[in-house]
């Protein structure tokens, strides 16, 4: 069988279409090929897969060093040969939400489809409630995509959402965000990081870690978000691929993924190999 294109250029439609950097397509055709795998493995298997996007943009996206235009992480998952159950799409920018609801209706509205406008992170109760229920002869089976800008994702929503069966992959701005703002989250008025990871005591973890340099706030980071995910019953190991730059080659985030199944983590391992050889985690 012909592997799924996960990264699909289309023509300009005038409606709002953000830019994005090259190196965006790489993470598409992550997303996209692990979606079709997904789909496609598990289709026999549970009555209901379930796609969830926290932060869907606005379905397409044009490339700022090509003028190129691609689907985004939520029309690709509406694109694969064997599709989802049912799709929620969430997005807080409300131009961005106007344009993501147009092309759905347009190109999607075969598919079963539930948009979510507003912060993913106070609308958590919504998306909770468009999960259709688990039950004996209803199986299901959820996938969710996290794609934010910066570390404004608070691990509140996803434990909310990982309370029970949840695949996760989860784009961690550790180089993007973390890195560069170093210094200003160090205020005791700054809350990002404790959203972050779920834990207002960071700064005395962070001490007793012996955390000194930049580098060593990424690792640290990235240990203390596996700990909290291991509470949620995730397993142990770091699937973590990693984007960098297309310029100078720098590090800029990490695209984790999280399974409380041996079998999501094989699904993932096969995409990996679709995508680069480069799976490891480096500081």
């Amino acid at each position: 069988m012909e592997k799924f294109n996960s990264q699909i250029q289309v023509n300009s439609d005038d409606l709002f279409t953000p830019e994005v950097r090259e190196w965006s397509l790489e993470k598409y055709k992550l997303v996209g090929s692990y979606c079709d795998i997904f789909t496609t493995g598990m289709k026999n298997k549970w009555d209901q897969l379930v796609y969830i996007d926290l932060f869907a943009g606005a379905g397409y996206a044009q490339i700022e060093e090509t003028g190129k235009i691609f689907r985004n992480s939520a029309l690709l998952a509406m694109s694969i040969p064997v599709p989802f159950t049912k799709y929620i799409l969430c997005e807080q920018d409300p131009e961005r939400f106007a344009a993501l609801n147009e092309r759905v209706k347009r190109d999607f509205g075969h598919l079963n489809c539930q948009l979510i406008q507003g912060d993913s992170n106070k609308n958590i109760d919504q998306v909770l409630k468009a999960i259709p229920p688990f039950q004996k002869g209803n199986t299901l089976l959820p996938f969710c995509f996290v794609d934010p800008f910066s570390l404004n994702l608070h691990f509140a929503t996803i434990a909310a959402l990982g309370k029970g069966l949840m695949d996760f992959l989860i784009l961690q701005a550790l180089h993007m965000d973390a890195n560069r703002n170093f210094d200003s989250y160090f205020g005791d008025e700054n809350t990002k990081i404790a959203n972050y990871l779920g834990k207002p005591d960071w700064r005395t973890l962070m001490e007793k870690d012996g955390v000194i340099y930049k580098k060593d706030f990424v690792r640290f980071l990235a240990d203390q978000y596996q700990n909290q995910m291991k509470e949620l019953g995730y397993q142990e190991n770091k699937l973590m691929h990693q984007i960098r730059s297309n310029e100078k080659n720098l590090p800029l985030y990490y695209l984790s993924f999280y399974s409380k199944n041996p079998r999501g983590e094989e699904f993932f391992k096969k995409v990996l190999k679709r995508v680069s050889p480069q799976t490891t985690l480096e500081f």
